[in-house]
């Protein structure tokens, strides 16, 4: 029994444990895609002396903090209790360092690092994280300074320039980061604990490039089922219009610019009724910087003007058949005194759509109010910090009665203290910690 129990032991110390903590939702999906990759990776590109084994737990706390200290701190609580070997936290939350957006930050000594999953960009997001992930693991398993960096180039037999360059990247070189690179920042100060951070080089691109994965992890495709009951308004005030004349000529008379701009005005004002309606911008309190609440309310327009485009091509569509099919081209040559053709019916739809946005769409009601809003930063920080409120109220509700004997001895302790135990909030009590698994 002993010598297999000393067996058993040996084989988890030979045994690396990388934890990865994502923050619920998109980071979750991205990591559950990449995993199995993962494993593979880890044994081909940072050392192969031992086994690699993955362990994942998403945590609420990844996706509200917006302080990349308090993300690492987690982590290396997540370290201990778990017993993991490095920790990589992944949050859908932009960082920012020094007023540019913030990629990832890693410290050897803590064997902790946090990455940033919109500041890579809109896409491809799996293989940009998965990327990600490697490289701070090999900072944390090598070291972040020349002589770590030159021990993995050695390691790995990578000696030409190019390699050695690569090895100090955190994600290979494509065009967005041609465009809006990440420069490496080794930290050298002996009041911090980091090692490194990738910070994005130029910062109106970096900004863009990190609007581009806030939009791309608010799912802009996600609220197109909202639109059901809009569309089903806008099309039935539509078809109903297409049946007078009048809006033939219109169509028929119209320039393409004339066009174009009924189209950005409709479009314009339904993100505008759902910013309004749905309550969705963010109160922006610090005019003097800007915060994440501007750039939450961009990702928010951009995230509504996306959903709101394909609605609009939809409807486009549909008026199109709907005109092709139900208004005789005859009739309709007879009217215009020209013959008509398919562009004319496209003309017709066109008309028709951003007639019918603006008429029907702005009376009608989204079908799902969650829907719409949980595709927005403020909303879904709302959603985890009340769901990790309650997590840490369960913990406390779940933990061991306490004892009788130290029940007295709190009495004893109340006597002498007369009465001051009273004067003190009952929730800033000492509290024995939850365990971490159930």
């Amino acid at each position: 029994m002993t010598a297999r129990h000393e067996t058993t032991r040996e084989q988890e110390r030979s045994c690396w444990v990388l934890g990865i903590l994502p923050a619920p939702e998109l980071p979750t999906r991205i990591v559950e895609k990449i995993r199995e990759r993962l494993n593979e990776r880890l044994s081909r590109q940072v050392a192969s002396d031992n086994d690699w084994r993955i362990e994942t737990v998403t945590d609420p706390m990844v996706g509200t903090d917006e302080d990349a200290d308090d993300i690492l701190n987690e982590a290396e609580r997540f370290k201990r209790e778990h017993g993991w070997t490095y920790v990589v936290c992944l949050t859908d939350l932009p960082l920012f360092h020094s007023g540019k957006p913030l990629a990832a930050s890693a410290s050897g000594n803590r064997g902790v690092a946090i990455l940033s999953q919109p500041a890579l960009g809109a896409s491809p997001i799996a293989r940009r994280v998965e990327e990600a992930i490697i490289q701070l693991v090999s900072e944390l398993h090598f070291g972040s300074s020349p002589e770590g960096r030159s021990t993995y180039c050695q390691y790995h037999d990578k000696t030409r320039r190019g390699q050695r360059k690569e090895a100090e990247r955190l994600v290979k070189r494509r065009l967005s980061e041609w465009v809006a690179p990440f420069v490496r920042c080794d930290i050298c100060q002996k009041n911090s604990d980091l090692d490194v951070r990738f910070i994005a080089r130029f910062k109106v691109p970096g900004y863009f490039k990190l609007i581009g994965g806030m939009v791309r992890a608010n799912r802009p495709w996600s609220i197109f089922p909202a639109f059901r009951r809009i569309g089903a308004a806008a099309f039935a005030t539509g078809a109903y219009g297409m049946i007078f004349n009048s809006m033939w000529r219109l169509a028929d008379s119209y320039e393409p610019w004339r066009f174009l701009i009924l189209m950005l005005l409709s479009m314009f004002a339904m993100v505008i009724w759902i910013m309004i309606d749905h309550g969705l911008w963010e109160p922006v309190r610090h005019k003097d910087a800007f915060s994440n609440a501007n750039l939450y309310n961009i990702a928010t327009v951009s995230t509504l003007s996306i959903g709101v485009l394909f609605y609009y091509l939809l409807l486009t569509l549909l008026f199109f058949a709907t005109a092709f099919l139900f208004v005789p081209s005859a009739v309709m040559g007879q009217t215009l005194g020209h013959e008509v053709g398919a562009l004319e019916f496209a003309a017709l739809g066109w008309l028709a759509a951003s007639l019918a946005t603006v008429g029907g769409a702005l009376g009608s009601g989204l079908e799902s109010d969650d829907t719409v809003r949980n595709a927005t930063y403020g909303y879904r920080q709302q959603l985890r910090q009340k769901r990790l409120q309650e997590q840490r109220d369960s913990n406390n509700d779940n933990e061991d009665p306490k004892d009788p004997e130290k029940d007295e001895g709190d009495q004893n302790d109340d006597e002498r203290c007369d009465g001051e135990r009273d004067a003190q909030d009952p929730q800033k009590k000492p509290q024995r910690s939850s365990p971490s698994r159930d």
